[in-house]
């Protein structure tokens, strides 16, 4: 005969594995759904169950508790409706009690994963004490438990016989603590880049709550990081791979470090917290940081918060990567999906808002021929004049800047000099170097002991030159970094004249250079259509967003058309 449920056994925790009913058990529990009474019913299947004392009725209790335990550890609620009425309920009969407990055994209980919430693997009262003092996931309780004796004493209201039952929860599932482990060994150190990152098996996506089934995913990955290196891949710019990069490794330490998931177990709910998140990256010491190379200890995600315009890109991005995924059948839904950013305010500001005036350009331009007095070195402070002029007089953009060659550079049979990019989308045009950007590029070719003569230029020499501070080379990021030092320098020196003007110098990006180029071009007389081929715009309706009056001159052109008129001068019309 089968080993039996015996009187005063400790009934198992739910998440703990627990021996199943025996053979005789359930035929007792079945033979009081046929008619039997139960105290016949025991007798017949279980005569020593009653030796000790214990009523029938505590015996059928016992086994209809053990069942309803498997059926919580295995999450069927459906399952646990039924036996809730075993041995109580004659109308339940002894088939739809068999086929309950079929259907249990044949469902696989879920493994313990260490961003479980803990209420579900432990009782009510165990979960609620661990939530009071902030253990609120089993990677927050695993690591609570030192290799110490009564570790549980500093946890006021656990008690020594909850603590033996989590010990062996975790003795039974030796895998959490390693994966727990690893993960607050993230948590604890500084944020490192997604490609240094060593995530525990769970959190990697393989198991992700929101998977798709694999027989009908088209793609080879099978994690989330994987997954998201092939949606990069489709992205032949550089420069659009590098910022679609940016936003989904945001997403994914977020997910990982915050909310203890992987990617593709997030939630709608979750995805409207990163929308806060982005506005507001806490905390702020693990999240933010100034621009630093990905290699050094001071890297972080964000360099501050997220405008709405920034935080509503942001979240475009993620969502359409999770589109993809979810088209590509490794997810089964995309969480972003309607989770919008609500711009603040004023409507986000035009092109033109983000441009120098003529009058600010004429105050700012200067300060960068006293860098070598302020401690710039000559190469770098060259470098930067070039940059400033060269970037302001074509309108080029960061990554077409550092990417162009001297044999970019060609010369019409007008005398003509043009410069031949690679723009957005891996389309090429040419760009017009008019003589403030000619002259500039024969003073820096001068400073580096480069011939003026385009017959004698070797067309492999960048640009701009790179200096030994540029590590990697000068990449866009590198020129972006460089341009926001000097707008930062700028605005410091021109603060005690200027406020206004030194705190947009704080908010200026190097793209600024771009929209002040097409300003100051269209103020002057020069065509739409010619600045809308010169940025290569696929519309002239884009190029128009830089046409704005100078405010002075509106004023002027205002106070002309509508002169203010005296009561006197006023001859009304008399009606007929």
């Amino acid at each position: 005969m089968e080993k039996h449920l015996v009187p005063n056994s400790s009934l198992p925790r739910t998440g703990q594995t627990s021996d199943w009913p025996s053979v005789d058990d359930l035929a007792a529990l079945r033979a009081f759904h046929n008619g039997l009474e139960t105290r016949t019913a025991v007798l017949r299947y279980l005569p020593h169950a009653l030796k000790s004392g214990e009523s029938a009725r505590g015996v059928l209790a016992r086994i209809r508790k053990l069942l309803r335990e498997h059926a919580a550890l295995r999450r069927r609620s459906d399952l646990d409706a039924i036996l809730a009425r075993a041995g109580l309920d004659r109308k339940l009969t002894a088939r739809q009690l068999q086929r309950a407990i079929d259907a249990l055994q044949q469902t696989v209980p879920p493994e313990p994963q260490i961003s479980d919430a803990v209420e579900r693997w432990f009782s009510a009262r165990i979960a609620r004490v661990l939530s009071e003092h902030a253990i609120r996931t089993l990677a927050d309780l695993t690591v609570r438990i030192p290799r110490l004796r009564n570790w549980w004493r500093r946890i006021p209201g656990l008690g020594q016989r909850s603590a033996r039952q989590i010990e062996a929860f975790f003795a039974t599932n030796p895998g959490l603590t390693e994966h727990a482990r690893a993960l607050v060994c993230i948590e604890q150190e500084d944020l490192i880049p997604w490609e240094r990152l060593k995530i525990p098996g769970d959190l990697n996506g393989t198991r992700g709550a929101f998977r798709a089934p694999r027989r009908t995913c088209v793609l080879s990955a099978n994690n989330d990081y994987d997954a998201v290196q092939a949606w990069l891949s489709l992205q032949e710019s550089s420069a659009t791979q590098r910022a679609y990069k940016k936003e989904a490794e945001r997403l994914i330490l977020w997910a990982i470090i915050e909310r203890g998931k992987a990617l593709s177990s997030l939630t709608t709910e979750e995805a409207i917290a990163y929308r806060t998140f982005l506005r507001h990256p806490t905390p702020h010491r693990r999240w933010v940081g100034p621009a630093a190379p990905r290699t050094s200890p001071q890297w972080r995600p964000f360099q501050g918060p997220l405008s709405a315009k920034s935080a509503s890109y942001a979240l475009s991005v993620v969502s359409a990567m999770f589109r993809w995924l979810s088209e590509q059948h490794y997810v089964l839904a995309n969480p972003f999906a309607g989770v919008r950013v609500k711009a603040a305010g004023r409507k986000d500001a035009s092109p033109g808002d983000r441009a120098f005036s003529e009058n600010e350009w004429a105050l700012v331009r200067p300060i960068a021929d006293t860098l070598e007095d302020n401690g710039w070195k000559p190469e770098a402070a060259n470098r930067l004049r070039f940059a400033l002029d060269f970037s302001y007089a074509t309108g080029l953009r960061s990554g077409e800047f550092v990417h162009a060659t001297l044999g970019t550079i060609s010369v019409d049979d007008d005398a003509n000099r043009w410069i031949a990019v690679v723009g957005k989308g891996n389309k090429a045009g040419n760009v017009s170097i008019p003589p403030h950007a000619a002259l500039a590029l024969d003073r820096y070719l001068a400073f580096r002991g480069i011939s003026t003569s385009p017959k004698r230029w070797k067309r492999e020499t960048a640009l701009l030159g790179s200096l030994p501070e540029d590590e990697v080379g000068l990449t866009g990021a590198r020129l972006w970094a460089i341009l926001k030092r000097f707008f930062r320098f700028a605005a410091g020196e021109i603060e005690s004249e200027d406020v206004t003007l030194a705190e947009k110098l704080r908010r200026a990006s190097p793209h600024w250079m771009r929209h002040t180029h097409a300003t100051h071009a269209l103020a002057r007389g020069a065509a739409l259509t010619t600045v809308r081929d010169n940025l290569r715009h696929a519309s002239v309706s884009t190029t128009s967003a830089y046409l704005h009056t100078d405010a002075r001159q509106r004023a002027f052109e205002m106070a002309k058309a509508f002169t203010a008129k005296t009561s006197s001068n006023v001859r009304p019309t008399r009606s007929s």
